[in-house]
């Protein structure tokens, strides 16, 4: 008889991708046996964003008002968060604690932690505002974000450029992981229509819409914004003119754009894995990515690529592939092809590989075995 799934105890938020990614894994783990409690952090979910959770056979869904770390960057809500979450794991008693975030690794857990790191305020900085030093406000935040990555028992990271940004710039004593978000998106027979979808938040400089923005009213296609305006403090991005804004809309409804949108475009300057470019290709979309290595790693040969401060190149390969059918579908058969690669199958398998390890692991510390090694990637 095999041993029962190790139950996972899942840390998300709900401002961004990492609930996609979150959520999308979490119902994963359930159908293969896992129990799972996803705990959230910041903001709490949108009804629509429960709506996909609301099965009998999903993870058990604890809503929080503790801090994401990024939105507390002092840690003032550090000691509340750690009592809170001591209490969780002691009433869930999971086999495995999956962070997506870094500071909670240095709770004291008695079971095995993993931090995924899917974004931190050090890389965003680095990309967005190059020409200006960090505030020194954030140095607990570094702090802390180092000392995550060194409590873990693992770590991971969505990209191997991502992951090496994070060891060379934190050094954590451990080596990370590269494991390739993934998700499931059905193709669907849907007529394409001749516009340009770009989707993020708009108040975020990071994915740079203002960019597409700049050249919207240059471009013989309309060009369509999914995503939200106003940020978790309460400010609100610029709207500019030659946008049609969508705001945030429903998961359900963003796949229907991009099943609708010929082009999809994302000049971000700082992405770490990007899973609306990966629902897009599989959803039928050519890509203009901007040139960051991670997108690189991703999706090299599968898309048209363009500097993130080039405006000028920017509107030339829109207008481009606007006007270029056979290379708008040329792009869309490698963009559905790559995009198999980045299956949930294939990342629920490296995690449940991940996890596996890091039970055993846990299991042979504790009768005084040896360590087995760890050794994933993508």
């Amino acid at each position: 008889m095999s041993p029962p799934a190790p139950r996972i105890l899942m840390t998300t938020d709900a401002v961004g991708g990492v609930w996609t990614y979150a959520t999308g894994l979490a119902l994963a783990l359930c159908r293969r046996g896992h129990e799972v409690a996803l705990v959230t952090l910041g903001p709490p979910p949108r009804r629509d964003q429960m709506e996909r959770l609301r099965l009998a056979a999903g993870p058990t869904v604890e809503v929080t008002d503790l801090a994401l770390e990024w939105m507390d960057p002092e840690g003032n809500d550090m000691a509340r968060a750690a009592g809170r979450l001591r209490r969780l794991v002691d009433r869930f008693e999971p086999d495995i604690i999956h962070l997506n975030g870094f500071r909670e690794a240095t709770y004291g857990f008695a079971p095995p932690s993993l931090v995924v790191a899917h974004s931190c305020v050090g890389s965003w900085w680095r990309a967005c505002r190059p020409n200006r030093p960090l505030d020194a406000s954030w140095q607990p935040y570094l702090r802390h974000a180092a000392s995550g990555l060194d409590a873990a028992d693992a770590w991971a990271a969505p990209t191997a450029a991502y992951r090496g940004w994070l060891e060379a710039h934190y050094r954590p004593r451990r080596s990370g992981h590269a494991i390739w978000n993934g998700v499931a998106v059905a193709p669907a027979a849907t007529d394409k229509q001749p516009f340009i979808l770009a989707a993020g938040r708009l108040w975020d400089e990071a994915k740079n819409i203002a960019a597409v923005a700049a050249v919207a009213s240059a471009l013989d296609w309309p060009v369509r914004l999914a995503g939200p305006t106003k940020s978790p403090n309460g400010s609100s991005g610029k709207v500019a003119r030659g946008l049609v804004v969508l705001g945030a809309v429903p998961h359900a409804e963003m796949i229907a754009q991009m099943r609708r949108a010929s082009i999809f475009v994302a000049p971000a300057l700082y992405e770490p894995f990007g899973l609306t470019v990966l629902e897009a290709a599989l959803c039928g979309c050519a890509l203009i990515l901007s040139d960051i290595p991670t997108f690189r790693e991703l999706w090299d040969g599968a898309a048209l690529f363009v500097g993130p401060r080039d405006a000028g190149a920017l509107a030339h390969a829109l207008r481009r592939l606007c006007a270029d059918a056979v290379l708008r579908a040329k792009l869309v058969r490698a963009a559905q092809a790559r995009a198999r690669r980045y299956s949930l199958d294939a990342m629920l398998d490296d995690y449940r590989c991940l996890y596996g390890t890091l039970h055993g692991r846990r299991a042979d510390i504790r009768t005084g075995g040896a360590q087995p090694a760890m050794e994933l990637g993508a």
